[in-house]
């Protein structure tokens, strides 16, 4: 699947345990926001892309499975860095800047088997332009519609989609656990036409979230990424119903890494087909 140029993917997965972790690395010079949506974030470092925040650059994400105790994922990924030099320039060395964003997948497979600081290193050094989606990574244990009760859950994954215009590019890289369902409208017609669609096994206390980033090579500064990221909010908004749950923990990131000008509406949308697009393909790539 390709990718916005100079940004590279790589994927750790324990198939016997449906978990796994997705490290996203960007060139240097990013720039990166973000924006929390769902009421059950698990994250790492992610106040820092408040765009009145300091830092204005980011070096990797990595999407994890394992609930919060996956976010140690990251650790492998900051060492890495720091051993490549690769980092915020502070008075006494670098220090690498990697935000931690985790799903809830302890409901299937083994919940005792989490990714790790190794298991984050090992998915940073496979990073390739050229990654594949599915069921690896932080999607290996992914599953959408458990809204509906534990019976009617449908395994998921992690999908990988770029959308361009001319030259302007966007690459979303999504990783999807929701709590409701992949959707086409219809279950919104339904709402309109009065039909009671709320199911009566809803327990918005078990954890769920759809994670990401998606990257452009349009030049953007920090307000610019954080527009970007409600985009692919909206992305999710329009491929699961019912979106941002309380029992969700949805996230995105939105990272500049190019040198194109363009309209940051124009970004913004193409981020909400990218992002759409790449949720559904998450779980049409596994229904074959």
């Amino acid at each position: 699947m390709e990718l916005v140029p100079g940004v590279t993917v790589g994927h750790w997965t324990n198939h016997d345990a449906r978990t796994g972790c997705t490290v996203i690395r960007f060139p240097a010079g990013t720039v990166a926001s973000g924006e929390v949506r769902g009421g059950a974030p698990a994250s790492r470092e992610f106040a820092l892309l408040n765009p009145a925040r300091t830092v204005d650059r980011i070096d990797a994400v990595v999407l994890s499975g394992g609930s919060a105790f996956g976010l140690a994922a990251a650790d492998g990924v900051v060492a890495a860095l720091e051993a490549d030099g690769v980092g915020f320039e502070t008075r006494h060395g670098v220090v690498p800047i990697v935000i931690g964003l985790s799903l809830y997948d302890l409901g299937v497979g083994d919940p005792k088997a989490r990714p790790d600081a190794s298991a984050g290193r090992a998915a940073f050094d496979v990073a390739s332009a050229d990654p594949e989606d599915g069921a690896v990574g932080a999607g290996a244990g992914a599953t959408v519609g458990k809204w509906r009760g534990p019976e009617a859950a449908r395994d998921a994954g992690l999908g990988i989609v770029t959308v361009a215009a001319a030259e302007l590019m966007v690459s979303a890289v999504v990783a999807v656990n929701a709590v409701g369902d992949i959707d086409d409208g219809e279950t919104a017609i339904s709402v309109a036409n009065g039909e009671d669609v709320w199911p009566s096994v809803a327990d918005p206390l078990e954890p769920n979230t759809v994670i990401g980033a998606v990257a452009t090579n349009a030049t953007l500064d920090k307000a610019g990424c954080f527009v970007v990221a409600q985009g692919a909010h909206d992305g999710l908004a329009r491929a699961v119903f019912p979106p941002h749950m309380r029992s969700d923990g949805d996230a995105f990131v939105a990272a500049s890494v190019g040198s194109v000008d363009a309209s940051v509406d124009q970004v913004r949308m193409l981020a909400v087909v990218a992002v759409e697009t790449a949720i559904r393909r998450s779980v049409a790539s596994l229904s074959g």
